[in-house]
């Protein structure tokens, strides 16, 4: 049996659907995933330059979270610190109301209730641990912040120790506060203050590290965004182009199979002739 030979005009016509149908195929893909480059056949270039912008854009967002727990630790020290200088401040108010006390009643319970805000300090400190963190409770306590994969992008936060030692105002042991003297007063007035002055110092570098941390936090964030937006320009479908392309693309495979038609009529119309 001989070849079946085609003429030029059906031959390109062919050609034609089957060029249309791959690009209905490619299109109709686009529309269903979304994307416009979702291999590296459909573009290399663009395929691997968005992957790296999408992993940067992962590894970011695996620091910020970092920086979102660390946010929280140093936020637990200083509104623990806050919580010290309160009670500092009722310390100082029992030893100023032993000035006008004048019995040895109201002394004891003065001495008592000094002792008792005292013991709370330390309760306070040991209760301020943010996963296993506590800045406030011990000098050997840090809090390292990686910012991104480089090893000198980071915050390192060292821990203080705000207890009753660490702000030299713990009583010696079964002694009193004795605030029946004025000479004791005066002494745990000068201690009182410089607790607080220690105190406000502390508050001070904590609440650095706070709104420096939240900045990084804020930057990471909007980095992370803009990264992942420009993997997206380089791979994501026009979804309202695709569609306007998947029409004419339909219309054009409508004409072509028409054209088809034409074609292989008009050769019977040929053939006719010699019958």
């Amino acid at each position: 049996m001989g070849d079946i030979t085609l003429s030029a005009a059906v031959r390109s016509n062919l050609l034609a659907l089957n060029n249309t149908a791959k690009l209905i195929d490619r299109t109709q893909d686009r529309l269903s995933t979304g994307l416009r480059v979702g291999s590296p056949t459909d573009n290399a270039k663009a395929f691997f330059e968005a992957k790296g912008l999408s992993s940067r854009a992962a590894t970011i967002n695996e620091k910020k979270d970092g920086i979102d727990q660390a946010v929280s630790s140093v936020s637990v020290a200083l509104q623990a610190v806050n919580a010290l200088d309160s009670l500092v401040e009722q310390l100082k108010g029992v030893v100023n109301s032993a000035a006008s006390a004048s019995t040895g009643t109201e002394f004891t319970e003065l001495n008592t209730q000094y002792a008792s805000l005292l013991s709370q300090i330390d309760n306070l400190t040991a209760d301020s641990t943010y996963q296993g963190v506590n800045l406030v409770n011990s000098t050997t306590s840090t809090l390292t912040v990686r910012f991104s994969n480089s090893t000198s992008s980071k915050l390192t936060i060292t821990g203080v120790k705000l207890d009753q030692s660490g702000l030299s105002l713990n009583l010696a042991t079964g002694a009193t506060a004795d605030l029946s003297q004025a000479t004791s007063r005066a002494t745990h007035i000068n201690s009182l203050d410089a607790a607080i002055a220690t105190l406000d110092s502390k508050a001070k570098t904590l609440g650095s590290n706070v709104a420096l941390l939240q900045t990084r936090l804020d930057f990471s964030t909007a980095y992370a965004n803009e990264l992942q937006a420009g993997a997206d320009k380089l791979t994501l479908a026009n979804i309202t182009e695709e569609g306007a392309n998947l029409v004419a693309l339909q219309t054009r495979q409508q004409l072509g199979i028409s054209s088809l038609s034409f074609a292989g009529n008009s050769e019977q119309s040929v053939l006719s002739l010699f019958r």
